[in-house]
């Protein structure tokens, strides 16, 4: 059970959509999901570049787990505007005792593939990923 994580499989879309997101800026997010029976991450859904935060927060399920990245942009303090590259582990309290320890164990090994993620969030709840600590962590 400890290992069930050890074969976690990437497939290869999962890079490339966040290649585009980071180089073209081409999504807002990306919502991926772990097949358990394929023991693979995948992409569940993509945002477009137009969809808001409350668009994103939408497509993450009440009661299961996924793995999200998101393309924060905000101002500086000097009102300068800059975006960041958040990672969400959502996780929440009424997922799967098992579906949460499978994405937890596969996170740190997932969150490699994707070369650019500039900020790690772990959320249960919604309050846990708001639009106000998006903005206190970018800075």
């Amino acid at each position: 059970m400890a290992n069930a994580a050890s074969g976690m499989a990437v497939h290869d879309d999962c890079k490339l959509k966040f290649q585009e997101l980071k180089a073209k800026r081409t999504h807002r997010f990306i919502v991926f999901k772990i097949e358990e029976k394929q023991k693979q991450v995948i992409v569940e859904k993509l945002g477009e570049p137009t969809e808001s935060y409350e668009d994103f927060t939408k497509c993450l399920p009440a009661d299961e787990c996924r793995y999200a990245v998101y393309d924060f942009d905000f101002l500086t303090a000097e009102n300068v505007p800059k975006s960041r590259i958040f990672f969400i582990a959502w996780s929440p309290d009424t997922s799967r005792i098992r579906s949460k320890m499978i994405y937890a164990s596969s996170k740190d090994r997932f969150k490699r593939e994707l070369d650019g993620i500039q900020v790690e969030l772990q959320a249960t709840d919604p309050t846990e990923m708001g639009l106000d600590v998006f903005k206190s962590r970018a800075n």
